[in-house]
């Protein structure tokens, strides 16, 4: 590593003077520390040379020679010809483009790089980086490596006119390529990213990476706040700004960017996917599937027990079930729903998709995650992450404790039925296998939106039901004091719910239900997960599809078995 730091130390001055809190900082000490303030945290600018030696491993660079060099198409003079602002640029960077394209190696996982340097015109986008950006992402697919673009540009380059506008398109039809092809991208957000670059490649990506601070957006500040005369807040098109927005999927200060690559690239990457070995952590006794063998209980205490709040959180399972959570935010177009957590794991050692409902566990932690109720955001944030699942053929596994979707004005503004029923199409066909788990409370269409799976399972405590036994109550007697008989009607139970064929199996809870012994409950989801998920592993795309399809086809056509 320390070559690394050498080269990106080379050329700082003896003293620097920080941008962010505009004390001198020692030249060296800065280099060091990756370009970043250690007074106040502030992300300096990294050149395209020093980002690479940064990220990829040492010795396995290779800087690609492409050749490509941007052109007057236009003949273009504003205060100096466009030849010599080229010309000042490249003998200022090195550079011949404001791309440079490398290929090399993350953690040893293999990986194409194309990043941008803000120092060669601004990061502007014009036809050589369009160029170099959608080589990138050709000899990404041709070598079937993910493709990681770290973005840097005040956006298209004016001085090539319609030519640059151009390069949002082409830029982004390569990675829809990439998509097609189920090829990981990694969009790394640095400051700023702008235009057309923030509205093409820079945004495309899977997973969308920001350094703190750095801003992101189409329209600059200067321009927004000129054209609607209003005075926007500080931290407007910020990293935290844009996360709390549901736009990118997380902010890493610089020195963690390498190992959040490398867990990436590990569920990226086809022969990371499922090691040798992997799988083997399941057991024929981890699922009851003969409702004869479940104690009969009481509905109504059944609903008590999974609303009970000592009950393991999905914040519990994902440190204790999986290993390797990295949790991906947002739907992509406005809203970071706090009630459905999700992102890339390992269960047993196969890489999986996670998606769940986060309850919370006291007062204040489920006001905060809106009881697990999710949001129209939320359900589009499932959509969103089980489509990558299918881009990059991984399993999906769900967690589902709600007690229901959020019933509110605003999520019906926002198209909560619909957000509902698009992720039951989703699921219905994904192609990959599927299995969710009702670890609580699992209500109505909330609950089904995530349960659409191959294999349905239940805790042993678990209930699932078509409306809360005080909602049905209170419709058909009238009277919420009748919700315990409302819930002996619904048969909501997990032993009534395997006789009918809701679920296809029972985990069985510790003595004292998962509420007593949380290790022991993560232990046992674990395994039953495991034994779920293996079996579907080798079955192919269209069977999974046309089963899955097929399970839920069935509901209504027989007189289901009623539990004795």
């Amino acid at each position: 590593m320390t070559g690394v730091l050498d080269r990106i130390g080379t050329g700082t001055p003896d003293w620097v003077m920080c941008a962010g809190c505009r004390t001198m900082v020692y030249g060296r000490r800065l280099s060091r520390n990756l370009l970043v303030c250690p007074d106040c945290g502030h992300h300096h600018r990294m050149g395209a040379r020093e980002r690479i030696a940064q990220l990829l491993d040492e010795d396995s660079v290779r800087i690609l020679d492409t050749r490509v060099r941007s052109r007057d198409v236009l003949g273009f003079t504003d205060t100096r010809p466009y030849p010599a602002r080229l010309a000042a640029a490249r003998e200022a960077t090195g550079l011949t483009a404001c791309v440079l394209v490398a290929r090399g190696t993350v953690g040893g996982y293999p990986l194409m790089a194309a990043v941008m340097d803000f120092n060669f015109l601004g990061g502007s986008l014009g036809g050589a980086a369009g160029e170099l950006i959608t080589r990138a992402a050709e000899l990404s697919l041709r070598d079937r490596v993910p493709l990681l673009i770290a973005s840097a540009s005040g956006g298209a380059r004016m001085q090539e006119g319609a030519v640059s506008l151009m390069q949002m398109a082409k830029t982004a039809t390569a990675l829809g390529r990439l998509d097609e092809a189920g090829i990981l991208t990694i969009s790394l957000i640095t400051d700023p990213t702008y235009g057309g670059v923030a509205a093409s490649f820079a945004t495309l990506a899977d997973v969308i990476i920001a350094e703190p601070g750095a801003r992101l957006g189409f329209a600059g500040r200067r321009v927004i706040e000129q054209t609607i005369r209003q005075t926007l807040p500080p931290t407007f098109q910020t990293a935290e700004f844009l996360l709390e927005h549901g736009l990118i999927d997380m902010v890493r200060p610089r020195a963690e960017l390498r190992a959040t690559l490398v867990r990436l690239l590990s569920h990226g990457v086809a022969s990371a996917r499922r090691p040798a070995g992997s799988g083997t952590g399941g057991s024929d006794r981890a699922i009851v599937r003969d409702h004869t063998l479940l104690p009969a209980v009481d509905p109504w205490d059944a609903v008590q027990r999974a609303r009970a709040i000592d009950r393991p959180t999905i914040a519990w399972y994902l440190r204790h079930a999986f290993d390797d959570f990295e949790e991906l935010h947002g739907d992509r177009v406005g809203a970071e729903c706090p009630a459905i957590v999700g992102g890339l794991a390992r269960l047993d050692g196969i890489s999986v998709v996670v998606v769940g409902h986060h309850k919370g566990r006291t007062i204040a932690d489920r006001m905060a995650h809106n009881y697990g109720m999710a949001t129209p955001g939320g359900h589009r944030k499932a959509i969103r992450l089980t489509r990558l699942a299918a881009k990059l053929r991984l399993p999906v596994v769900t967690l589902v404790d709600t007690p229901g979707a959020y019933p509110g004005v605003e999520a019906e503004e926002q198209g909560q039925a619909v957000t509902i029923a698009e992720s039951i199409r989703q699921f219905a066909g994904l192609p990959v296998p599927v299995v969710a788990l009702v670890t609580g409370e699992g209500g109505s269409g909330g609950a089904l939106a995530l349960a659409v799976a191959d294999e349905v399972l239940v805790c042993g405590h678990g209930v699932y039901s078509v409306i809360s036994p005080e909602g049905c109550a209170a419709i058909l007697w009238k009277s919420s004091a009748m919700a315990p008989a409302a819930a002996a009607a619904l048969r909501l139970d997990a032993r009534q719910l395997l006789a009918l064929g809701v679920v296809d199996g029972v985990v069985p809870e510790p003595d004292g239900g998962n509420g007593a012994d949380h290790v022991e409950a993560a232990r046992r989801v674990r395994a039953a997960l495991v034994t779920a998920l293996v079996p579907l592993l080798d079955v192919d795309p269209a069977s999974l599809v046309a089963r899955r399809r097929a399970r839920f086809r069935s509901f209504g056509t027989a007189e289901p078995e009623v539990a004795r």
